[in-house]
């Protein structure tokens, strides 16, 4: 059952946006929390603490816009080389963050979940983790995804993997792996595309986030700081997205001479 948006169409209308093109899956690359706090001679996991505001805004804003499902990349792979008092400063507010949100999760209908790998983040970060993803898991309204742990080009390695697993026992033959065979062994395998890919920090990159499933997707870039990011913000990029001319490779139908 489909959770009702609080945004009616005049509302939308308002803002700018049209309920047809809100896109149904935005992902979200939250950068820019160390030079937030650099700039104001604070330690960098200041900066990490206001972000924690941005996402609750972002997270709120989508679920009443009736997003089926927003990606946060939260923690990469690559964020392990950290200095360690910033990791567990990091772990600290991401286990904070499940269970000071459960309430609104539940109170706004969010399923909760995650992807990345799970062995190299301590079990009782863990245990939080998959406490909100369980008591979630049956909520009809958006679905929120952290990206924990997560790396696209390792999430790939894997994916061929256990391809070749399979088609070593017999179970799959070469010629019968497609781009769906793929996409069903990623962590995304129950997810749709991101439709639009939204950046924070001006930076040009896309960080080795989610590369098989953004093949298509809108990117829009803000040189507005992850703690800074806000509702106008995301307004901006949604209609940003909604005056894309989306092709996916081919050529769209073109507009009847006038009068005829």
């Amino acid at each position: 059952m489909a959770v009702e948006s609080p945004y009616t169409d005049n509302d939308l209308n308002a803002l700018g946006l049209s309920r047809e093109k809100i896109p149904r899956h935005i992902a979200m690359i939250m950068d820019g929390n160390g030079r937030w706090a650099q700039q104001r001679g604070l330690p960098r996991i200041e900066g990490h603490r206001r972000g924690v505001q941005s996402v609750r805004t972002v997270v709120e804003e989508c679920a009443r816009l009736n997003v089926e499902q927003l990606t946060l990349y939260c923690f990469s792979s690559e964020n392990w080389k950290r200095p360690r008092l910033e990791l567990e400063l990091l772990m600290s507010l991401l286990q904070r963050y499940v269970v000071a949100e459960r309430e609104e999760i539940m109170r706004q209908d969010i399923r909760f979940s995650t992807i990345g790998r799970t062995d190299r983040i301590s079990s009782r970060i863990l245990s939080e983790v998959n406490q909100t993803i369980e008591m979630s898991a049956h909520n009809p309204g958006m679905r929120l995804c952290l990206a924990l742990d997560y790396g696209a080009r390792d999430e790939l390695v894997m994916a061929v993997r256990s391809i070749c697993e399979r088609a070593l026992k017999g179970e799959l033959l070469p010629e019968e792996i497609t781009e769906e065979t793929v996409a069903k062994h990623l962590y995304t395998a129950d997810m749709g595309d991101p439709d639009l890919l939204i950046r924070t920090a001006g930076e040009m990159r896309v960080s080795n986030f989610l590369l098989w499933q953004i093949s298509y997707a809108e990117l829009w870039v803000t040189e507005t700081l992850w703690p800074d990011f806000r509702s106008e913000e995301l307004f901006s990029a949604l209609k940003g997205f909604a005056s894309r001319d989306r092709r996916f490779g081919g050529l769209n139908k073109p507009s009847s001479p006038a009068g005829t």
